[in-house]
């Protein structure tokens, strides 16, 4: 059986691409994609959505893998969780399971994270390495080590920091989506801003499947970022409800229309639009066609906007 000491090597000697020029010192200069992957395999494994021993390149994991990299890469940089996946092969542990008619040998040129889906049904883990991601002790002393080999001294304590904001984010979306839907009358809102807000669009957009609940519209970039965001009915300063009854899946175009007014939200879950949307400088495109069209929603009805919230946006912010 290989000993933890043998993974903690492995882990500090992952073939990484290295470069002056082509990655910034908080990276040490070297590409950040495969430690990135590794730390949020085990974000998951800490918040129980992966248990047992097959990784599969879905969104939640490419969320949080989006999430490390907005740290540690420049504003703009484009990358995806689609390069590291199937290249961790490489490093002896990590395993591809390839969809049928995809030769397992192959080393397919993936460049997007549907083309990652399409040929890769996931990953595996050498058996020991997966039992010590699974134990706290040992998944710290693995963290600590990618950490530690792979990030400028100064990005350490935030990406640590953000493991932790991960764990505490998915618990209290677990929170908004099973305590509260049973009917718990006092519950609390986490301290950090960061945890609330990370937790409340986890619930909202996973619940509306990334679809806009006003147009519809689904649409992701090949790295995996949505186009809709987590949107509150009725403002946080005004409720404290992150409930899903308050929250909207909204891309960002009805997201802006709906806090301007300009949108709401009628009795029977119609769209309503706003008469000042044909105002003399405007051009309002497809958004007239909205008007009285139902709005898309989470499949239990548990979940749907609440009449009371929409009800006030209607009398305090619809124009």
């Amino acid at each position: 059986m290989k000993t933890i000491e043998y993974y903690l090597r492995k882990f500090s000697h992952l073939h990484t691409d290295r470069g002056l020029d082509r990655y910034p010192a908080v990276t040490l200069h070297r590409a950040p994609h495969k430690p990135v992957l590794l730390l949020s395999v085990m974000d998951h494994i800490a918040e129980g959505l992966i248990t047992d021993n097959f990784i599969q390149p879905c969104q939640d994991l490419v969320d949080t893998f989006n999430t490390y990299i907005a740290l540690v890469l420049p504003v703009g940089w484009k990358t995806s969780m689609a390069h590291p996946f199937p290249r961790l092969q490489t490093d002896g542990f990590w395993h591809r399971v390839t969809n049928p008619g995809f030769d397992p040998a192959q080393n397919y040129n993936v460049t997007s994270i549907s083309k990652l889906q399409e040929i890769y049904n996931g990953a595996k883990l050498d058996e020991e390495l997966f039992l010590y991601m699974a134990d706290p002790v040992a998944r710290l002393n693995l963290r600590a080590v990618l950490i530690g080999t792979y990030f400028a001294e100064e990005i350490r304590p935030i990406l640590l920091e953000q493991s932790k904001v991960n764990l505490e984010a998915y618990q209290y979306s677990r929170q908004l989506l099973t305590e509260l839907k049973e009917g718990a009358e006092e519950w609390g809102a986490p301290e950090k801003a960061k945890v609330r807000d990370q937790g409340f669009r986890r619930t909202i957009v996973q619940l509306y499947e990334h679809r806009c609940a006003i147009c519809g519209i689904r649409m992701m970039t090949p790295d995996g970022h949505t186009v809709v965001e987590a949107a509150h009915i009725k403002p946080w300063r005004e409720s404290y409800d992150d409930l899903p009854s308050n929250g909207l899946a909204l891309c960002r175009l009805c997201h802006w229309s709906f806090d301007e007014g300009l949108m709401s939200i009628g009795k029977g879950y119609e769209v309503l639009v706003s008469r000042l949307v044909k105002m003399e400088q405007n051009i309002p495109g497809h958004i007239e066609i909205f008007s009285n069209r139902p709005i898309f929603r989470p499949a239990e009805m548990a979940y749907w906007p609440g009449q009371d919230n929409t009800a006030w946006h209607r009398r305090s912010v619809f124009k």
